[in-house]
Parts: structure tokens; C-alpha cells; sequence
């Protein structure tokens, strides 16, 4: 399914409370962006019970129910786990994992909420979800008789919308902290490697798991964790950020001039955290043109020039992924012609081998 215009968590619940509530709804999306459990916030919200059917595990009977006879004639008995006597919300998860037989078993339910003669309450609601082709995850062909029974729309991750929800439901203060710092490593693309990665999901798992641990947890528990759950990249960026913050390094009071650059060689992971943190502030903060800058992005601008060529003291090749633009981000252009005045061998050497 290809859907030009996606929707953050915060939207899709208010698409879902306008639309889901008179046709039936299809949520794409890529694993563990929290589809599953935006679709529950839902129906507790509408203050109705949420039973959930995992497409990929069913066979047709599950959902059509087995025959019987009664006075001569056979009926279809739904199964038990659909049958319920006040309104509720019904949600297809993996809808898009089952074969076309149980696709087809579907039809029904999704059009007129009735299996053989049993009708669901008045009010329930029908949803359905399921990962992308491009997911790497297990997808069948939806039959376009499906696809046409169903309103579609694709989920995206907001950043914003997860530490709102992270910040009401006890996630690990480390985790938010890093979130907040790098939004850009709260979901990436799945791999097409097994290996673990990162998705709202997994930093949730690392969060129980940390909370389980308590205070107790050491270094060598955390690197555990973190392979098991994030993108390798990420695993390694958030460990340096735990020790940043048990070492009591923080990018704020660098820029400011409060504190220096780790230079041990033992914390040369942390001293990337902090660069990677650096680049982040000030693709955010620096102006875009110079003229627009007031008071406090002048003292900015200053600062920064100093804490690079700190920077690259220490290591040159950290303070060049500073002012490298080879991630399709680069810094306004007038800060580059200083630091080409300031510090050119850095620059140069960015610049061929970009």
C-alpha cells in the first residue's frame, strides 16, 4: 500500500475518533512504531473493551466459527472470543499476515460486523493494521476486495507524540533524556540483517528491563541490554550518554565554556555522544542567516568556534564529523566560512573527502 500522506500518534487518534467510529480503518506501518497499543489507548478512550485477533495465528474457523445443526438446518456459531454483548472495539492485528482464505473470512466481519448469524453490538468498531512490504517483516497480498472494504491511512513516529506519552507512563528517565536529545534514534528502518532495532517498542522493552534492574544495574548489564534491543549505532551512543550522565558531562555546560571536552582515552565513546549532541544543538539553534541573529545566537556562534577548535585538539576526526556535511544536513553557511578562516586543514579534509 502506497499512501502519500502519513499521520503521527496524536493525529491518527483524532483520524480514529472521527472515522473508526463509522467505517472500518486499516493502520499501516512498520513493526513496533506502536500501532497495537495506540489502537488500545482508543478504545479506552471511548471507554470500551479492546479484543484483539493476531492475523497471522488464525485459521478461517476462528473467525467464521464451526457449523452445528439445530432442527434440521446448520447454523454457524461464532467463536467465543468475538461474542460479546456490549459494544467493543475489534481490532485485526497482522490482518495483512494471513493467507487469502482467512482474508476472505474476513470480508463480513469488516463490512457488515456479522459472522454467520451473529452480529456484532451496535457501536463496535472494526480496526485492522499490519507492517509494509518494505518492512522486512511477514506480509501476504491483500486482495483488492479487502483493501476496498477498509478506510487506509499510514502511521508515522513522532518523537514529540512518544515522550509525551513516555513521560505519563514510567519510561525510564535515561531513556527520555536521550530521546529528547536524539529524536532521530527513537525508530530507524528495519534491517535486512537479523539484528535488533530501534522502535518505540524496543526502547520501552529497555526501559522494563532497567526498571527491573533498579540502581543496581551496571555498565556491563546495559551493554547487554541495549545489543538486544537497539540499533547497534544507537546502543553504543546511549551507553556513552549513561556514562555522560554518571560522569557528569553535559553538552550545556561545554558549549557555555563551564566544562571541557572529555579527553581521557577511555571516554572516547562519550566524546562522541558529546560531538554527535554538538552537531544536533547547533543544527537546530544557529540561525540560518547570520543577520537574524540576536543576542543570544551571537554568544552561540562564539562559543561553538571555540569549543570545535577544542574539539580539534583533541580529535580531529570527531571535530570533522562536527562540520561534515555528508548526512544531507549541513551547518548555516556563514558559520562554515568561519571556521574555513579559523580552522581550513579541518574543512578541507571534510571536504575532499566528501
Amino acid at each position: 500500500m502506497n499512501l502519500s500522506i502519513t499521520l503521527t500518534q496524536n493525529r491518527l487518534k483524532e483520524f480514529l475518533l472521527n472515522v473508526a467510529t463509522v467505517r472500518p480503518v486499516f493502520i499501516w506501518g512498520a513493526p513496533g512504531i506502536g500501532k497495537s497499543s495506540l489502537v488500545e489507548q482508543f478504545a479506552t478512550e471511548l471507554g470500551m473493551e479492546c479484543v484483539s485477533l493476531l492475523g497471522s495465528q488464525l485459521a478461517p474457523e476462528d473467525v467464521i466459527g464451526v457449523p452445528q445443526i439445530i432442527g434440521g438446518c446448520s447454523k454457524f456459531f461464532p467463536p467465543a472470543m468475538i461474542v460479546r454483548e456490549e459494544p467493543y472495539v475489534l481490532f485485526l492485528d497482522e490482518l495483512n499476515a494471513c493467507s487469502q482464505e482467512i482474508q476472505k473470512a474476513f470480508y463480513s466481519l469488516i463490512t457488515d460486523l456479522r459472522v454467520g448469524e451473529y452480529r456484532l453490538p451496535n457501536g463496535s468498531v472494526v480496526i485492522g493494521a499490519g507492517n509494509r512490504a518494505q518492512d522486512a517483516a511477514i506480509v501476504k497480498p491483500m486482495s483488492s476486495a479487502l483493501i476496498n472494504r477498509m478506510i487506509h491511512v499510514e502511521m508515522s513516529v513522532s518523537p514529540e507524540d512518544w515522550l509525551g506519552w513516555a513521560y505519563s507512563n514510567g519510561i525510564h528517565p535515561f531513556i527520555t533524556d536521550y530521546i529528547t536529545q536524539r529524536p532521530d534514534h527513537l525508530w530507524s528502518k528495519p534491517p535486512k540483517t537479523e539484528e535488533a532495532f530501534s522502535t518505540p517498542r524496543s526502547w520501552h522493552m529497555l526501559s522494563d528491563a532497567m526498571h527491573e534492574y533498579g540502581e543496581r544495574i551496571s555498565d556491563a548489564d546495559i551493554e547487554i541490554l541495549t545489543a538486544g534491543t537497539l540499533t547497534p549505532a544507537h546502543a553504543i551512543q546511549f551507553r556513552a550518554f549513561i556514562r555522560q550522565l554518571r560522569n557528569k558531562y553535559t553538552i550545556a555546560a561545554i558549549i557555555d565554556g563551564k566544562e571541557r571536552w572529555p579527553d581521557k582515552p577511555e571516554e572516547r565513546d562519550i566524546l562522541y555522544f558529546l560531538a554527535q549532541s554538538f552537531r544536533a544543538r547547533l543544527l537546530k539553534n544557529l540561525p540560518r542567516e547570520k543577520e537574524m541573529s540576536g543576542s543570544r545566537e551571537k554568544e552561540l556562534i562564539f562559543s561553538a568556534k571555540a569549543r570545535i577548535k577544542e574539539l580539534a585538539a583533541i580529535s580531529f576526526e570527531i571535530a570533522q564529523m562536527v562540520v561534515a556535511d555528508d548526512d544531507g544536513e549541513a551547518l548555516p553557511g556563514y558559520f562554515m566560512v568561519e571556521i574555513v578562516r579559523d580552522l581550513p586543514r579541518l574543512v578541507q579534509k571534510t571536504q575532499k573527502n566528501g
